[in-house]
C-alpha cells in the first residue's frame, strides 16, 4: 500500500514552472543592473544633500545633482525601474504590466529627448537614442509573456 503525503504536490518538481524562467537572459541581466541602479538612486537622494556633484544620466537626460529637475526625473525613472526589476526577479504578478509601462515611458522619454533639440533654439544637435532598440524588444517580450506570467 502506497502512502500519500499531503505535501506531495510540493515534493514533485515536474509541474513547477518559475515565472523567472519566462525571462530571457538579457532581461535578467538588466533586472540586476536596475535593481542595483534603483538602490543607488535611493541612496543618492538620501545622501545627495552632503554631496556637491553626482552625475546621473538615463535616456539622454543628464544631471549633475539629484536635487535638480533633471536629476529628480532621472532618479525617479531609476527608482521605478528598480521597482519593476524587483517585481520581475521576485516573480510578482503585477511585474509584466509594470514592465510594459516602464518600456512605454522609456520609449516616450527617448523620443522626446530626440525631438527636444529641434524645439529648443540653443541646441540643434540631433541624437539618435539607441536605447530604443532594447526598449522595443523589452516591450514586445513583456507583452508576449504577460498572460502566461499572470496565469502561473
Amino acid at each position: 500500500m502506497k502512502e500519500t503525503s499531503a505535501f506531495e504536490e510540493f515534493e514533485t518538481k515536474a509541474h513547477f514552472i518559475r515565472r523567472r524562467n519566462l525571462l530571457p537572459v538579457w532581461i535578467k541581466i538588466f533586472v540586476w543592473l536596475f535593481l542595483i541602479g534603483g538602490a543607488l538612486c535611493v541612496s543618492f537622494l538620501i545622501f545627495g544633500i552632503f554631496s556637491n556633484k553626482i552625475d546621473l544620466s538615463l535616456y539622454g537626460i543628464d544631471a549633475n545633482h539629484p536635487y535638480t529637475v533633471p536629476g529628480l526625473i532621472v532618479s525617479f525613472l531609476f527608482i521605478y525601474k528598480g521597482i519593476v526589476a524587483y517585481g520581475l526577479w521576485f516573480e510578482q504578478k503585477w511585474a509584466p504590466q509594470a514592465a510594459i509601462i516602464d518600456a512605454v515611458i522609456g520609449i516616450a522619454v527617448c523620443i522626446i529627448m530626440m525631438i527636444l533639440p529641434f524645439i529648443l533654439p540653443d541646441d540643434n544637435f540631433f541624437t539618435l537614442r539607441l536605447e530604443l532598440i532594447p526598449l522595443y524588444f523589452y516591450l514586445v517580450k513583456m507583452r508576449e509573456i504577460k498572460q502566461t506570467w499572470e496565469n502561473l
